[in-house]
């Protein structure tokens, strides 16, 4: 518990350091039309609660987190991930690019003074485009097979009319078996109805 809010103090620090750097950045780029709507898009922009709690479970398996420190750690990372990602388009708007990349949250971080995040946020992205190129080499798999389309679907064809044929097989088997032990059951009955008699 004293971890997590001594990592809570390190978090709420840097943002009250960096709240009025930002509402001055969000007042020069005309983030905030009004003080009145501004309180309700930012509740509206919120990690989801489900995946804070995961966090906290995988943080702190032992710890019972209180829901006010949870609201808090949520707080706290929306407000992060707000700091960073204005100061990230800042960037991106001075080098003239149009698309936010990798390389400019990084420069966000060091320049908001979380630089040392970046090694954690540089690990993160190659194991991202490690997934990335796996599942582009999945999918252009079936692609370098040589095989065509149209042969594909013809046995993937074949295989349903097998797996039907076999399915009816296996039916008239068993409808045979219950014919069988349904003829063994009248026989067995009448014997013992003659028997009943004798």
């Amino acid at each position: 518990m004293y971890v997590l809010q001594r990592y809570l103090l390190s978090i709420t620090n840097s943002i009250n350091r960096q709240e009025s750097w930002i509402s001055d950045k969000r007042k020069k780029q005309g983030e905030m039309a009004s003080a009145a709507t501004s309180p309700t898009e930012d509740d509206e922009l919120t990690l989801p609660r489900a995946s804070i709690n995961k966090i906290i479970k995988e943080i702190l398996p032992h710890v019972r987190v209180a829901n006010e420190s949870r609201e808090l750690i949520l707080n706290c990372c929306t407000e992060f991930i707000h700091l960073v990602s204005s100061e990230a388009n800042e960037i991106c708007n001075q080098q003239q690019k149009k698309t936010i990349n990798a390389e400019h949250i990084l420069q966000a971080l060091e320049k908001l003074g979380f630089g040392d995040y970046s090694v954690e946020a540089e690990a993160v992205l190659r194991d991202c485009k490690a997934v990335a190129a796996k599942r582009r080499r999945q999918s252009t798999r079936l692609e370098n097979l040589g095989i065509p389309e149209e042969e594909l679907l013809r046995q993937q064809q074949e295989l349903f009319a097998k797996a039907r044929e076999e399915q009816a097989v296996a039916e008239q088997q068993q409808w045979q078996q219950l014919q069988a032990v349904a003829k063994m059951a009248s026989i067995l009955q009448s014997d013992s109805e003659q028997e009943d008699y004798s």
